[in-house]
């Protein structure tokens, strides 16, 4: 394997991307740098509720092929649905499994 050498290319990609319209918009003065901060711990039920969705999984005798995952109070309720279900589906799921 052979390493080309290219003393300054730190300096030499700087000047490029100053330069550049593109990398100019899409790079941005601002930075989103520091540390990552713990989400609030909530008072109350109810507070905030957090959905995600497991795809791509194989289909059962139902033809689901997808979980829904509440993560509420601590506690993980995996339904299975659809890849297909839109956000009236979800719901007629949600509330009488979880509420």
């Amino acid at each position: 394997m052979i390493f080309n050498y290219w003393p300054k290319m730190q300096t030499d990609v700087k000047i490029f991307v100053e330069k550049c319209k593109i990398c100019k918009h899409a790079k941005g003065r601002r930075q989103n740098t520091g540390l990552c901060q713990p989400f609030p711990i909530r008072d109350q039920p109810w507070d905030a509720i957090s959905m995600d969705f497991v795809l791509g999984l194989p289909k059962n005798q139902r033809g689901n092929d997808s979980i829904y995952v509440d993560r509420f109070s601590k506690m993980a309720h995996f339904i299975s649905c659809k890849k297909t279900s839109d956000a009236t589906h979800i719901s007629n799921i949600f509330f009488p499994k979880i509420v």
